[in-house]
């Protein structure tokens, strides 16, 4: 493949603390986003502090079980390494994180210094939320316009159906059901929660994690195949998205139902895959009697993956257009008016 124009391409992604001293200060940058909490700035301000001294604790204890630091800038660091190698010529791939290093601003300004002639914006993020890509994509355009990088800009918003993920996914499944013939395990694919008040204000997520695990099922082709979305990652008081996943392990312990836990809304391994479904749900589920746990890799760099990727770029590049999807367009219904096409 062979971009026809000198091409920046930024890869969004949460970011994670590299050490333990990183823990505090990265969990105050998340939780002082107003994307994620609401409030005027200095109220955010001063619940972020709070919030970042009060959980530092229980997050150094997690990312203990990963040496101390999170492996998703690594991680996101080989997806970047093979989607420059697919996309090949004069393109060349670059990281941007939203909560720890490498900042927008960085990212900006090494990609100003590589003077492209277009630059597209995509998230690792498959299906779009306010919350995640809608808010690198502002932290995006406020570092540019910072460091003086003004060029024509290209977003992929999301890629919740996309053939090439959807397929990396079902052909993990139908392996693990495949070393499986006796048994009829429930597939409980599980994404990253929200609250429930985020999605009343009309944040598309949701809806496109639901459309990815439509596909992805259809994709794996086993006739009554048993499927459930589930959400993780519940933190704070307030009501999130249901089913919770862990709430749907116990039902399967009490059934005796084996599961297969996909997540869904991550794209390279991390503490909430790591940790939170491969030690605390893991230990959750024998206690609740669920007799086998079989947990799905991410995709990571999976070739066919990085392929969708580098299509998703080609056909950004080509268009031209400063919003686009792996539909092309908008995809979402009507009522969602968090849609990144709705918001533009």
């Amino acid at each position: 493949m062979s971009l026809p124009r000198k091409t920046a391409v930024v890869l969004f992604n949460l970011g994670g603390p590299d050490r333990p001293e990183a823990v505090r200060p990265f969990l105050f940058n998340l939780f002082n986003d107003p994307a994620i909490i609401g409030a005027p700035g200095p109220v955010r301000w001063a619940l972020a502090q709070f919030i970042s001294r009060r959980r530092a604790p229980v997050a150094q204890e997690i990312y203990e079980h990963l040496g101390g630091g999170s492996p998703l800038l690594p991680n996101t660091e080989a997806q970047a390494t093979a989607l420059e190698q697919a996309l090949g010529g004069d393109a060349r791939v670059f990281v941007a994180m939203r909560y720890w290093h490498p900042f927008a601003d960085e990212t900006a300004a090494a990609v100003r210094d590589y003077a492209p002639e277009q630059v597209v914006l995509l998230p690792l993020y498959p299906q779009f939320s306010t919350t995640t890509t809608g808010s690198s994509i502002t932290d995006w355009h406020r570092a540019a316009q910072k460091v003086g990088l003004d060029v024509p800009t290209s977003t992929v918003c999301c890629y919740f159906g996309n053939s090439a993920f959807v397929e990396s996914i079902a052909a993990r499944i139908r392996s693990v059901l495949d070393d499986q013939p006796e048994s009829t395990p429930r597939v409980l694919f599980t994404a990253h929660g929200l609250p429930k008040k985020v999605i009343a204000a009309g944040d598309p997520y949701q809806w496109q994690v639901e459309r990815t695990a439509e596909a992805i099922a259809q994709a794996v082709d086993r006739p009554n195949m048993d499927w459930v979305v589930c959400y993780q990652s519940r933190v704070g008081p307030l009501e999130w998205i249901q089913p919770y996943t862990s709430d749907v392990l116990e039902e399967a312990g009490r059934a005796g139902t084996p599961v297969i836990v996909v997540p869904i809304g991550f794209t390279s391994e991390h503490s909430e895959t790591l940790v939170e479904l491969d030690i605390e749900y893991r230990e959750l589920a024998e206690e609740a009697g669920v007799p086998t746990y079989a947990r799905i890799e991410t995709v990571g760099a999976d070739a066919p993956f990085i392929g969708g990727l580098a299509d998703l770029v080609a056909s950004a590049v080509s268009q031209n257009d400063a919003l686009s999807s792996d539909g092309g367009g908008c995809q979402c219904p009507e009522a969602y008016k968090g849609c990144a096409f709705r918001a533009a």
